[in-house]
């Protein structure tokens, strides 16, 4: 794939994007292939270096804010038109309670996620208080010369200590886990913004060429 080849592909993947965010991310890229080529690499290996277009494009999407795309989606242009924006105030009543509505269970959900990795690290907490004070047990223990009652209690100590060395890998899995979701169902809202514009016939043209 050549430079031009590239940028052009990585244009139709970014559509929806504002033009000066496009363009400005694609010169940064080019100015990058041409640096590999000048390095002694041909246009094509510079190209290859900077990675797929569409691994390119996500990375380009998550850099721009959602709020961002979705001013430049729902911006009046010649695109829309005055009768798709009659559309939009016509169908108010019923398109905007179910869009409040989706809103409210997706953040439900992620509230209740959020609560879950919530209670599991204050349990990892509670075996932390644990271990410190079956520690302190068997000190006292030790102390008052009772080996026996001592020894119950630093076992006791080192059954919670490898619970709550679990119970924490549990959590940041769960957490993290839980992050990736966010990115990705915030990702997923971006592509429903961006994707390759509909590509525009000239319809002389085509009758031309079929009469051919």
């Amino acid at each position: 794939m050549t430079k031009q080849e590239f940028a052009q592909a990585l244009r139709g993947k970014l559509a929806g994007i504002p033009q000066a965010d496009i363009e400005e991310r694609i010169s940064y890229c080019c100015e990058r292939i041409d640096g590999r080529v000048q390095d002694g690499l041909s246009e094509e290996a510079a190209v290859a270096e900077i990675g797929p277009v569409d691994l390119v494009a996500e990375q380009m999407m998550s850099e721009i804010p959602l709020s961002t795309l979705v001013r430049q989606k729902v911006a009046p242009t010649r695109r829309h038109g005055a009768a798709r924006i009659v559309l939009l105030i016509i169908g108010f009543p019923i398109w905007f309670p179910l869009l409040v509505a989706a809103l409210a269970v997706a953040f439900s959900f992620y509230i209740a996620f959020w609560a879950v990795a919530i209670a599991l690290y204050a349990a990892d907490l509670g075996l932390l208080i644990g271990v410190i004070a079956a520690l302190f047990a068997a000190g006292m223990q030790f102390a008052t010369g009772n080996p026996a009652g001592g020894g119950f209690f630093a076992g006791a100590a080192l059954i919670l200590a490898g619970l709550m060395i679990l119970l924490f890998i549990v959590c940041m899995a769960f957490s993290g886990g839980l992050v990736r979701l966010l990115g990705a169902a915030v990702m997923g809202i971006k592509k429903l913004f961006v994707g390759k514009e509909p590509e525009i016939v000239d319809n002389g043209r085509k009758g031309a060429s079929n009469e051919a």
